[in-house]
Protein backbone atom coordinates (compact mmCIF):
# COMPACT_ATOMS: atom_id res chain seq x y z
CA UNK A 1 0.00 0.00 0.00
CA UNK A 2 2.77 2.43 0.95
CA UNK A 3 4.88 1.73 -2.13
CA UNK A 4 1.87 1.75 -4.42
CA UNK A 5 0.25 4.91 -3.09
CA UNK A 6 3.51 6.83 -2.82
CA UNK A 7 4.46 5.86 -6.37
CA UNK A 8 1.02 6.81 -7.67
CA UNK A 9 1.15 10.11 -5.77
CA UNK A 10 4.66 10.92 -6.98
CA UNK A 11 3.96 10.10 -10.59
CA UNK A 12 0.57 11.81 -10.56
CA UNK A 13 2.18 14.99 -9.22
CA UNK A 14 4.82 14.67 -11.94
CA UNK A 15 2.12 14.24 -14.59
CA UNK A 16 0.79 17.65 -13.55
CA UNK A 17 3.67 19.01 -15.60
CA UNK A 18 1.87 17.72 -18.70
CA UNK A 19 -0.97 20.26 -18.68
CA UNK A 20 1.41 23.00 -17.56
CA UNK A 21 3.86 22.36 -20.41
CA UNK A 22 1.28 21.67 -23.12
CA UNK A 23 -0.51 24.92 -22.26
CA UNK A 24 2.71 26.92 -21.74
CA UNK A 25 4.98 25.84 -24.59
CA UNK A 26 4.21 27.84 -27.70
CA UNK A 27 5.03 25.12 -30.23
CA UNK A 28 3.95 21.49 -30.43
CA UNK A 29 7.41 20.77 -31.82
CA UNK A 30 8.99 21.81 -28.50
CA UNK A 31 6.85 19.29 -26.67
CA UNK A 32 7.91 16.83 -29.34
CA UNK A 33 11.56 17.51 -28.52
CA UNK A 34 10.78 16.78 -24.91
CA UNK A 35 9.07 13.54 -25.95
CA UNK A 36 12.12 12.49 -27.96
CA UNK A 37 14.64 13.07 -25.17
CA UNK A 38 12.46 11.37 -22.56
CA UNK A 39 12.16 8.41 -24.91
CA UNK A 40 15.93 8.08 -25.16
CA UNK A 41 16.63 8.46 -21.42
CA UNK A 42 14.77 5.28 -20.27
CA UNK A 43 16.48 3.26 -23.00
CA UNK A 44 19.90 4.37 -21.76
CA UNK A 45 18.82 3.84 -18.14
CA UNK A 46 18.39 0.13 -18.93
CA UNK A 47 21.95 -0.04 -20.22
CA UNK A 48 23.33 1.87 -17.22
CA UNK A 49 21.57 -0.32 -14.61
CA UNK A 50 21.88 -3.66 -16.56
CA UNK A 51 19.21 -5.43 -14.51
CA UNK A 52 21.03 -5.11 -11.17
CA UNK A 53 17.96 -3.77 -9.37
CA UNK A 54 16.04 -7.01 -9.97
CA UNK A 55 19.18 -9.05 -9.29
CA UNK A 56 19.56 -7.25 -5.96
CA UNK A 57 16.07 -8.38 -4.89
CA UNK A 58 16.70 -11.91 -6.11
CA UNK A 59 20.02 -12.46 -4.29
CA UNK A 60 19.50 -10.35 -1.17
CA UNK A 61 17.05 -12.94 0.20
CA UNK A 62 19.90 -15.43 0.66
CA UNK A 63 21.57 -15.24 4.06
CA UNK A 64 25.11 -15.71 2.76
CA UNK A 65 24.77 -12.64 0.51
CA UNK A 66 23.31 -10.13 2.96
CA UNK A 67 26.61 -8.71 4.20
CA UNK A 68 28.15 -7.93 0.83
CA UNK A 69 25.37 -7.64 -1.75
CA UNK A 70 24.59 -3.96 -1.17
CA UNK A 71 28.19 -2.80 -1.50
CA UNK A 72 28.91 -5.16 -4.39
CA UNK A 73 25.90 -3.98 -6.41
CA UNK A 74 26.50 -0.30 -5.60
CA UNK A 75 30.22 -0.35 -6.47
CA UNK A 76 29.47 -2.18 -9.71
CA UNK A 77 26.97 0.47 -10.79
CA UNK A 78 29.27 3.31 -9.69
CA UNK A 79 32.19 2.10 -11.81
CA UNK A 80 30.06 1.29 -14.84
CA UNK A 81 28.19 4.61 -14.60
CA UNK A 82 31.43 6.59 -14.83
CA UNK A 83 32.47 4.48 -17.82
CA UNK A 84 29.15 4.79 -19.70
CA UNK A 85 28.88 8.52 -18.96
CA UNK A 86 32.28 9.15 -20.54
CA UNK A 87 31.27 7.15 -23.62
CA UNK A 88 28.06 9.15 -24.07
CA UNK A 89 29.87 12.44 -23.54
CA UNK A 90 32.43 11.61 -26.23
CA UNK A 91 29.69 10.61 -28.70
CA UNK A 92 27.37 13.61 -28.43
CA UNK A 93 27.42 14.27 -32.18
CA UNK A 94 26.13 10.79 -33.01
CA UNK A 95 23.48 11.04 -30.28
CA UNK A 96 22.37 14.44 -31.59
CA UNK A 97 21.84 13.03 -35.07
CA UNK A 98 20.00 9.97 -33.74
CA UNK A 99 17.58 12.05 -31.68
CA UNK A 100 17.27 14.95 -34.13
CA UNK A 101 18.33 17.42 -31.45
CA UNK A 102 21.48 18.73 -33.09
CA UNK A 103 20.06 22.26 -32.95
CA UNK A 104 19.78 22.08 -29.14
CA UNK A 105 22.92 20.21 -27.92
CA UNK A 106 22.44 21.38 -24.31
CA UNK A 107 19.45 19.04 -23.94
CA UNK A 108 21.63 16.00 -24.55
CA UNK A 109 24.45 17.21 -22.32
CA UNK A 110 22.14 17.73 -19.35
CA UNK A 111 20.34 14.45 -20.04
CA UNK A 112 23.59 12.48 -19.84
CA UNK A 113 24.06 13.65 -16.24
CA UNK A 114 20.41 12.93 -15.41
CA UNK A 115 20.92 9.32 -16.49
CA UNK A 116 24.13 9.07 -14.43
CA UNK A 117 22.66 10.47 -11.20
CA UNK A 118 19.46 8.43 -11.54
CA UNK A 119 21.51 5.27 -11.94
CA UNK A 120 23.41 5.93 -8.71
CA UNK A 121 20.12 6.08 -6.78
CA UNK A 122 18.77 2.73 -8.04
CA UNK A 123 20.39 0.39 -5.51
CA UNK A 124 19.80 2.74 -2.52
CA UNK A 125 16.12 2.90 -3.57
CA UNK A 126 16.05 -0.88 -3.92
CA UNK A 127 17.56 -1.20 -0.43
CA UNK A 128 14.74 0.88 1.04
CA UNK A 129 12.19 -1.41 -0.60
CA UNK A 130 14.01 -4.61 0.34
CA UNK A 131 14.38 -3.54 3.99
CA UNK A 132 10.71 -2.53 4.21
CA UNK A 133 11.18 1.23 4.67
CA UNK A 134 8.28 2.56 2.61
CA UNK A 135 7.95 5.90 4.43
CA UNK A 136 11.49 6.92 3.57
CA UNK A 137 10.99 5.61 0.04
CA UNK A 138 7.83 7.67 -0.31
CA UNK A 139 9.45 10.80 1.14
CA UNK A 140 12.42 10.69 -1.23
CA UNK A 141 10.29 9.79 -4.23
CA UNK A 142 7.76 12.57 -3.73
CA UNK A 143 10.46 15.11 -2.80
CA UNK A 144 12.16 14.42 -6.13
CA UNK A 145 8.96 15.19 -8.03
CA UNK A 146 8.17 18.33 -6.04
CA UNK A 147 11.66 19.73 -6.61
CA UNK A 148 11.35 18.93 -10.32
CA UNK A 149 7.99 20.69 -10.58
CA UNK A 150 9.18 23.73 -8.63
CA UNK A 151 12.24 24.31 -10.78
CA UNK A 152 10.29 23.63 -13.98
CA UNK A 153 7.85 26.37 -12.98
CA UNK A 154 10.74 28.58 -11.87
CA UNK A 155 12.55 28.34 -15.21
CA UNK A 156 9.48 28.32 -17.48
CA UNK A 157 7.04 30.50 -15.55
CA UNK A 158 9.07 32.84 -13.35
CA UNK A 159 12.40 33.51 -15.07
CA UNK A 160 11.02 34.71 -18.46
CA UNK A 161 9.07 37.43 -16.62
CA UNK A 162 12.05 38.47 -14.46
CA UNK A 163 14.95 38.04 -16.89
CA UNK A 164 16.83 40.98 -15.43
CA UNK A 165 18.89 41.42 -12.28
CA UNK A 166 19.88 38.26 -10.42
CA UNK A 167 17.93 36.00 -12.77
CA UNK A 168 20.00 37.13 -15.77
CA UNK A 169 23.13 35.66 -14.15
CA UNK A 170 21.96 32.10 -14.98
CA UNK A 171 18.94 32.46 -17.28
CA UNK A 172 19.11 33.18 -21.01
CA UNK A 173 15.72 34.00 -22.58
CA UNK A 174 17.04 32.95 -26.01
CA UNK A 175 17.68 29.38 -24.86
CA UNK A 176 15.04 26.82 -25.82
CA UNK A 177 12.60 26.28 -22.92
CA UNK A 178 13.07 22.50 -23.06
CA UNK A 179 16.69 22.95 -21.96
CA UNK A 180 15.42 24.40 -18.70
CA UNK A 181 12.92 21.56 -18.33
CA UNK A 182 15.75 19.01 -18.34
CA UNK A 183 17.88 21.23 -16.07
CA UNK A 184 15.03 21.15 -13.54
CA UNK A 185 15.07 17.36 -13.83
CA UNK A 186 18.83 17.30 -13.22
CA UNK A 187 18.47 19.44 -10.08
CA UNK A 188 15.81 17.01 -8.80
CA UNK A 189 18.11 14.04 -9.49
CA UNK A 190 20.98 15.64 -7.57
CA UNK A 191 18.62 16.48 -4.70
CA UNK A 192 17.47 12.85 -4.57
CA UNK A 193 21.06 11.68 -4.38
CA UNK A 194 21.59 13.99 -1.39
CA UNK A 195 18.46 12.67 0.36
CA UNK A 196 19.83 9.15 -0.05
CA UNK A 197 23.25 10.13 1.28
CA UNK A 198 22.85 7.94 4.38
CA UNK A 199 22.30 4.88 2.19
CA UNK A 200 25.15 5.91 -0.11
CA UNK A 201 27.55 6.40 2.82
CA UNK A 202 26.65 2.88 3.96
CA UNK A 203 28.44 1.50 0.90
CA UNK A 204 31.64 -0.22 1.98
CA UNK A 205 34.71 -1.14 -0.04
CA UNK A 206 33.56 -4.77 -0.10
CA UNK A 207 33.27 -6.42 -3.46
CA UNK A 208 32.23 -10.06 -3.61
CA UNK A 209 33.48 -11.27 -7.00
CA UNK A 210 31.62 -14.60 -6.77
CA UNK A 211 28.33 -12.89 -5.99
CA UNK A 212 28.88 -10.26 -8.69
CA UNK A 213 29.38 -12.97 -11.33
CA UNK A 214 26.18 -14.72 -10.24
CA UNK A 215 24.25 -11.44 -10.36
CA UNK A 216 25.62 -10.67 -13.83
CA UNK A 217 24.62 -14.08 -15.16
CA UNK A 218 21.12 -13.52 -13.78
CA UNK A 219 20.80 -9.91 -14.91
CA UNK A 220 22.34 -9.92 -18.40
CA UNK A 221 19.20 -11.38 -20.02
CA UNK A 222 17.27 -8.64 -18.21
CA UNK A 223 19.27 -6.07 -20.20
CA UNK A 224 17.94 -7.59 -23.41
CA UNK A 225 14.45 -7.70 -21.94
CA UNK A 226 14.80 -4.16 -20.61
CA UNK A 227 16.08 -2.76 -23.91
CA UNK A 228 13.28 -4.51 -25.76
CA UNK A 229 10.82 -3.23 -23.18
CA UNK A 230 11.96 0.35 -23.64
CA UNK A 231 11.74 -0.03 -27.43
CA UNK A 232 8.16 -1.14 -26.91
CA UNK A 233 7.37 1.57 -24.35
CA UNK A 234 9.07 4.76 -25.51
CA UNK A 235 11.02 4.20 -28.73
CA UNK A 236 7.99 4.88 -30.93
CA UNK A 237 8.52 8.65 -30.45
CA UNK A 238 11.97 8.33 -32.00
CA UNK A 239 10.68 6.10 -34.80
CA UNK A 240 7.87 8.57 -35.49
CA UNK A 241 10.46 11.30 -35.90
CA UNK A 242 12.69 9.16 -38.12
CA UNK A 243 10.14 7.65 -40.49
CA UNK A 244 7.35 10.21 -40.79
CA UNK A 245 7.54 12.20 -44.07
CA UNK A 246 7.81 15.98 -43.89
CA UNK A 247 10.21 18.54 -42.50
CA UNK A 248 11.73 18.28 -39.04
CA UNK A 249 9.39 20.82 -37.45
CA UNK A 250 6.32 18.89 -38.67
CA UNK A 251 7.70 15.55 -37.48
CA UNK A 252 8.48 16.95 -34.04
CA UNK A 253 4.99 18.49 -33.80
CA UNK A 254 3.43 15.09 -34.53
CA UNK A 255 5.66 13.56 -31.85
CA UNK A 256 4.37 16.28 -29.52
CA UNK A 257 0.71 15.44 -30.27
CA UNK A 258 1.30 11.73 -29.74
CA UNK A 259 3.34 12.28 -26.59
CA UNK A 260 0.65 14.51 -25.05
CA UNK A 261 -2.19 12.10 -25.84
CA UNK A 262 -0.12 9.18 -24.55
CA UNK A 263 -0.20 10.89 -21.15
CA UNK A 264 -3.99 10.41 -21.02
CA UNK A 265 -3.44 6.74 -20.28
CA UNK A 266 -2.25 8.11 -16.94
CA UNK A 267 -4.51 6.12 -14.60
CA UNK A 268 -3.61 2.69 -15.91
CA UNK A 269 0.04 3.64 -16.39
CA UNK A 270 0.31 4.95 -12.83
CA UNK A 271 -1.35 1.90 -11.37
CA UNK A 272 0.86 -0.50 -13.32
CA UNK A 273 4.05 1.31 -12.34
CA UNK A 274 2.98 1.40 -8.70
CA UNK A 275 1.98 -2.26 -8.85
CA UNK A 276 5.42 -3.20 -10.15
CA UNK A 277 7.07 -1.42 -7.21
CA UNK A 278 5.31 -3.58 -4.67
CA UNK A 279 4.78 -6.74 -6.73
CA UNK A 280 8.39 -7.71 -7.48
CA UNK A 281 9.59 -8.12 -3.86
CA UNK A 282 6.12 -9.50 -2.92
CA UNK A 283 6.24 -12.24 -5.57
CA UNK A 284 9.71 -13.35 -4.48
CA UNK A 285 8.65 -13.54 -0.82
CA UNK A 286 5.45 -15.44 -1.67
CA UNK A 287 7.48 -18.05 -3.55
CA UNK A 288 8.64 -19.44 -0.20
CA UNK A 289 5.09 -19.79 1.18
CA UNK A 290 2.67 -22.67 0.78
CA UNK A 291 0.80 -22.77 -2.56
CA UNK A 292 2.02 -19.41 -3.93
CA UNK A 293 0.35 -20.11 -7.29
CA UNK A 294 -3.06 -19.54 -5.74
CA UNK A 295 -1.92 -16.15 -4.43
CA UNK A 296 -0.58 -15.16 -7.85
CA UNK A 297 -3.90 -16.11 -9.46
CA UNK A 298 -5.88 -13.97 -6.99
CA UNK A 299 -3.53 -11.03 -7.50
CA UNK A 300 -4.06 -11.33 -11.25
CA UNK A 301 -7.85 -11.35 -10.85
CA UNK A 302 -7.98 -8.19 -8.75
CA UNK A 303 -5.44 -6.56 -11.03
CA UNK A 304 -7.56 -7.16 -14.14
CA UNK A 305 -10.70 -5.98 -12.38
CA UNK A 306 -8.96 -2.78 -11.31
CA UNK A 307 -7.52 -1.90 -14.72
CA UNK A 308 -10.84 -2.73 -16.41
CA UNK A 309 -12.57 -0.16 -14.24
CA UNK A 310 -9.76 2.31 -14.95
CA UNK A 311 -10.17 1.80 -18.69
CA UNK A 312 -13.82 2.84 -18.40
CA UNK A 313 -13.01 5.74 -16.08
CA UNK A 314 -10.71 7.24 -18.71
CA UNK A 315 -12.61 6.44 -21.91
CA UNK A 316 -16.11 7.25 -20.64
CA UNK A 317 -15.01 10.54 -19.09
CA UNK A 318 -12.92 11.77 -22.01
CA UNK A 319 -14.64 15.21 -22.06
CA UNK A 320 -12.99 15.78 -18.68
CA UNK A 321 -9.67 14.04 -19.26
CA UNK A 322 -8.93 15.79 -22.53
CA UNK A 323 -8.74 19.08 -20.62
CA UNK A 324 -5.58 17.64 -19.09
CA UNK A 325 -3.77 18.75 -22.27
CA UNK A 326 -4.07 21.85 -24.45
CA UNK A 327 -6.72 21.72 -27.20
CA UNK A 328 -4.01 22.01 -29.86
CA UNK A 329 -3.16 18.38 -29.08
CA UNK A 330 -6.74 17.02 -29.22
CA UNK A 331 -6.33 15.93 -32.83
CA UNK A 332 -4.61 12.81 -31.48
CA UNK A 333 -7.26 11.69 -28.95
CA UNK A 334 -8.15 8.65 -31.06
CA UNK A 335 -4.98 6.92 -29.85
CA UNK A 336 -6.04 7.00 -26.18
CA UNK A 337 -8.37 3.91 -26.04
CA UNK A 338 -5.86 1.90 -28.07
CA UNK A 339 -3.03 2.82 -25.72
CA UNK A 340 -5.17 2.10 -22.66
CA UNK A 341 -5.82 -1.44 -23.90
CA UNK A 342 -2.15 -1.83 -24.75
CA UNK A 343 -1.16 -0.84 -21.22
CA UNK A 344 -3.72 -3.27 -19.80
CA UNK A 345 -1.94 -6.03 -21.74
CA UNK A 346 1.41 -4.79 -20.42
CA UNK A 347 0.19 -4.90 -16.82
CA UNK A 348 -1.06 -8.45 -17.27
CA UNK A 349 2.28 -9.37 -18.78
CA UNK A 350 4.07 -8.07 -15.67
CA UNK A 351 1.87 -10.35 -13.58
CA UNK A 352 2.59 -13.31 -15.84
CA UNK A 353 6.37 -12.70 -15.79
CA UNK A 354 6.59 -14.19 -12.29
CA UNK A 355 7.21 -17.65 -13.77
CA UNK A 356 10.53 -16.87 -15.44
CA UNK A 357 11.80 -14.58 -12.68
CA UNK A 358 11.23 -17.20 -9.99
CA UNK A 359 12.60 -20.00 -12.13
CA UNK A 360 15.86 -18.22 -13.05
CA UNK A 361 14.72 -18.29 -16.68
CA UNK A 362 15.15 -14.60 -17.37
CA UNK A 363 16.28 -15.40 -20.91
CA UNK A 364 12.69 -16.42 -21.62
CA UNK A 365 11.59 -12.92 -20.67
CA UNK A 366 14.24 -11.54 -22.99
CA UNK A 367 12.97 -13.59 -25.93
CA UNK A 368 9.37 -12.55 -25.30
CA UNK A 369 10.31 -8.89 -25.06
CA UNK A 370 12.46 -9.10 -28.18
CA UNK A 371 9.51 -10.60 -30.06
CA UNK A 372 7.44 -7.63 -28.90
CA UNK A 373 10.19 -5.22 -29.98
CA UNK A 374 10.31 -6.82 -33.43
CA UNK A 375 6.54 -6.35 -33.78
CA UNK A 376 6.86 -2.71 -32.67
CA UNK A 377 9.64 -1.93 -35.13
CA UNK A 378 8.03 -3.69 -38.10
CA UNK A 379 4.58 -2.11 -37.68
CA UNK A 380 6.04 1.34 -37.13
CA UNK A 381 8.46 1.04 -40.05
CA UNK A 382 5.80 0.03 -42.57
CA UNK A 383 2.85 2.10 -41.34
CA UNK A 384 4.20 5.36 -39.83
CA UNK A 385 4.77 6.92 -43.29
CA UNK A 386 1.05 6.48 -44.04
CA UNK A 387 -0.74 6.60 -40.68
CA UNK A 388 1.59 8.73 -38.53
CA UNK A 389 1.11 8.29 -34.76
CA UNK A 390 -1.91 5.98 -35.20
CA UNK A 391 0.60 3.38 -36.38
CA UNK A 392 2.56 3.89 -33.14
CA UNK A 393 -0.56 3.28 -31.05
CA UNK A 394 -1.52 0.09 -32.89
CA UNK A 395 2.09 -1.12 -32.80
CA UNK A 396 2.02 -0.75 -29.00
CA UNK A 397 -1.31 -2.60 -28.86
CA UNK A 398 -0.14 -5.59 -30.89
CA UNK A 399 3.26 -5.64 -29.21
CA UNK A 400 1.95 -5.87 -25.64
CA UNK A 401 -0.90 -8.14 -26.67
CA UNK A 402 1.54 -10.59 -28.24
CA UNK A 403 3.87 -10.48 -25.24
CA UNK A 404 0.93 -11.21 -22.92
CA UNK A 405 -0.16 -14.24 -24.98
CA UNK A 406 3.40 -15.57 -25.41
CA UNK A 407 4.14 -15.29 -21.69
CA UNK A 408 0.88 -16.95 -20.69
CA UNK A 409 1.28 -19.94 -23.03
CA UNK A 410 4.95 -20.46 -22.21
CA UNK A 411 4.53 -19.85 -18.49
CA UNK A 412 1.69 -22.34 -18.07
CA UNK A 413 3.98 -25.06 -19.39
CA UNK A 414 6.88 -24.13 -17.12
CA UNK A 415 5.12 -23.02 -13.92
CA UNK A 416 1.39 -23.60 -13.95
CA UNK A 417 -0.72 -20.98 -12.16
CA UNK A 418 -4.52 -21.43 -12.00
CA UNK A 419 -5.51 -18.14 -13.61
CA UNK A 420 -9.23 -17.76 -14.29
CA UNK A 421 -8.25 -16.61 -17.76
CA UNK A 422 -11.60 -17.13 -19.49
CA UNK A 423 -13.33 -14.92 -16.96
CA UNK A 424 -10.58 -12.29 -17.13
CA UNK A 425 -10.75 -12.16 -20.93
CA UNK A 426 -14.53 -11.80 -20.66
CA UNK A 427 -14.15 -8.80 -18.35
CA UNK A 428 -11.87 -7.05 -20.82
CA UNK A 429 -14.19 -7.81 -23.74
CA UNK A 430 -17.13 -6.41 -21.77
CA UNK A 431 -15.40 -3.09 -21.02
CA UNK A 432 -14.47 -2.69 -24.69
CA UNK A 433 -18.10 -3.37 -25.65
CA UNK A 434 -19.29 -0.77 -23.12
CA UNK A 435 -16.84 1.72 -24.63
CA UNK A 436 -18.27 1.16 -28.13
CA UNK A 437 -21.85 1.32 -26.82
CA UNK A 438 -21.05 4.68 -25.24
CA UNK A 439 -19.32 5.87 -28.41
CA UNK A 440 -22.37 4.87 -30.46
CA UNK A 441 -24.78 6.68 -28.14
CA UNK A 442 -22.86 9.97 -28.09
CA UNK A 443 -22.45 9.81 -31.87
CA UNK A 444 -26.16 10.66 -32.20
CA UNK A 445 -26.29 13.11 -29.28
CA UNK A 446 -22.96 14.55 -28.23
CA UNK A 447 -23.26 17.26 -25.50
CA UNK A 448 -20.60 16.77 -22.82
CA UNK A 449 -23.14 16.50 -19.99
CA UNK A 450 -24.97 13.70 -21.81
CA UNK A 451 -21.71 11.87 -22.52
CA UNK A 452 -20.74 12.03 -18.83
CA UNK A 453 -24.17 10.90 -17.60
CA UNK A 454 -24.33 7.89 -19.95
CA UNK A 455 -20.71 7.09 -19.15
CA UNK A 456 -21.47 7.11 -15.42
CA UNK A 457 -24.42 4.76 -15.92
CA UNK A 458 -22.35 2.30 -17.96
CA UNK A 459 -19.53 2.42 -15.39
CA UNK A 460 -22.02 1.77 -12.57
CA UNK A 461 -23.46 -1.18 -14.50
CA UNK A 462 -20.02 -2.74 -14.89
CA UNK A 463 -19.09 -2.25 -11.22
CA UNK A 464 -22.42 -3.76 -10.16
CA UNK A 465 -21.80 -6.67 -12.51
CA UNK A 466 -18.34 -7.53 -11.15
CA UNK A 467 -19.54 -7.18 -7.54
CA UNK A 468 -22.31 -9.63 -8.37
CA UNK A 469 -20.08 -12.14 -10.17
CA UNK A 470 -17.17 -11.86 -7.74
CA UNK A 471 -19.26 -11.51 -4.57
CA UNK A 472 -17.59 -14.41 -2.79
CA UNK A 473 -14.14 -13.14 -3.72
CA UNK A 474 -14.84 -9.64 -2.43
CA UNK A 475 -16.36 -10.98 0.78
CA UNK A 476 -12.94 -12.38 1.67
CA UNK A 477 -11.55 -8.83 1.75
CA UNK A 478 -12.01 -7.35 5.25
CA UNK A 479 -12.33 -3.78 3.99
CA UNK A 480 -14.93 -4.54 1.32
CA UNK A 481 -16.61 -7.72 2.54
CA UNK A 482 -18.67 -6.18 5.34
CA UNK A 483 -20.40 -3.85 2.84
CA UNK A 484 -21.50 -6.51 0.33
CA UNK A 485 -22.52 -9.47 2.49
Amino acid sequence: MWYGLSSIAARFINYLLTPYLTYTLANKSDYGRMGVIYSAIPLLNVLFTYGFETAYFRFSSKEENKKTIYSTASLSLLISTVFFTLILWMNQTALSKATGLADVPQILQVSIFIIAFDTLTRIPFARLRQEGRPKMFAFVNISNILVNIFFTWFFIGYCPKHATGWVSSFYNPNTNAIVYVVIANLIASIFTLLLLSKEILAIKLQFDTRLWKEMMVYSLPLIIAGMGGMINETFDRLMLQWWLPGNEEYRLSQVGVYNACYKLSILITLFIQAFRMGAEPFFFKQAESENPQRVYARVMKFFVLTISVMFLVVTLYMPIWKRFISDKYWEGLAVVPILLLANMFLGIYYNLSVWYKLGHKTMAGAWITLAGAAITILINYFFIPRFSYMACAWATFFCYGSMMVFSFMWGQKEYRIPYAWRKLVAYMVIVVMLFFIHKGIVYFYSPSWFSLVTGSLLLAVFIWFILLVEKKEFQKLPVVGKYIR
